[in-house]
């Protein structure tokens, strides 16, 4: 059955190419969102949707309000996917890096790709909303002078040829992506897997110690914590509520050291149970 499947972004953006990576030999239709919360609204109103959301990049950091956008929703995590970012120049057919002048993309891709500007300073870096509509501005204008930077699949669905490959200044570029969908459905993708990594939303007491007794017990239980990242509490002056992510061998000692954990906060939710997910080089 054909997956449908909601990003952040345009066909050929960076979601799009992790979402096929994910769903790889499978029939995926991409539906596009301008921003993540109208992304995880899309999914909200229709359970048949699976949502593919960036979490974190291992240059940029944690994507703080995609947490937060997460766990206001009530979707389940049903996966990840570890995706290579890989930069590209591209532009209109039979041009040269020194024909270009003006070169746009995202923000973020502009600053993992400084070294590159930086040997060539003839090109004027400017900000624009995303990779793929970057190139896809390109081909729509027509007009020669101008580059993009983006993934190889953009370039492939505009026409555009690329100029230079892997222009990104670090080589250890991945980005974090977070399958997300109803209960209801994450079940339905999950038959017949495994889990050995969870998501968990805690929120502690603000007194001594409070946080250390958490990892105490999951250290006792053999957790692996892989990441935690605190967020405020809203309305709740420096109080924070912790994201933390746990692979474990044994899903039975993993439930024991929820048991032992929850009595020692004053909310534990469960984003997710599922694979630890394939990274794409």
């Amino acid at each position: 059955m054909k997956k449908k499947v909601v990003i952040q972004g345009i066909a050929g953006c960076f979601h799009d190419i992790a979402a096929r990576e994910y769903f790889r030999g499978e029939e995926v239709e991409i539906v596009p969102c301008d921003n993540f919360a109208h992304l995880f609204q899309t999914v909200c109103a229709d359970k048949d949707l699976i949502g593919i959301v960036a979490i974190e990049n291992t240059i940029a950091g944690s994507l703080l309000q995609n947490h937060t956008l997460l766990a206001d929703s009530g979707l389940c995590i049903a996966g990840e996917q570890k995706l290579r970012i890989k930069h590209n120049l591209v532009a209109l057919p039979n041009q040269d890096v020194s024909d270009i002048q003006e070169v746009y993309s995202h923000p973020i891709a502009l600053m993992q790709c400084q070294a590159f500007l930086g040997e060539h300073r003839h090109i004027k870096a400017v900000e624009y909303d995303d990779t793929a509509s970057s190139a896809k501005m390109i081909a729509e204008q027509g007009v020669a002078g101008k580059a993009a930077i983006c993934g190889e699949l953009a370039a492939q669905i505009y026409g555009l040829e690329i100029l230079a490959k892997g222009i990104e200044t670090n080589k250890r570029n991945f980005t974090r992506f977070l399958i997300v969908a109803d209960e209801q459905k994450v079940k339905e993708l999950n038959v017949n897997k495994f889990p050995n990594k969870a998501s968990l939303l805690l929120v502690l007491s603000h007194e001594e110690g409070s946080l250390a007794q958490i990892l105490a017990v999951l250290s006792f239980y053999k957790m692996n914590l892989t990441r935690i990242q605190s967020t405020p509490i809203i309305g709740r002056e420096w109080e924070y509520q912790f994201y933390i992510d746990l692979q474990f061998e044994s899903y039975q000692r993993y439930s024991e050291a929820l048991n032992a954990v929850r009595p020692l906060t004053n909310e534990l939710r469960v984003l997710g149970e599922y694979e630890v997910g394939r990274q794409t080089v």
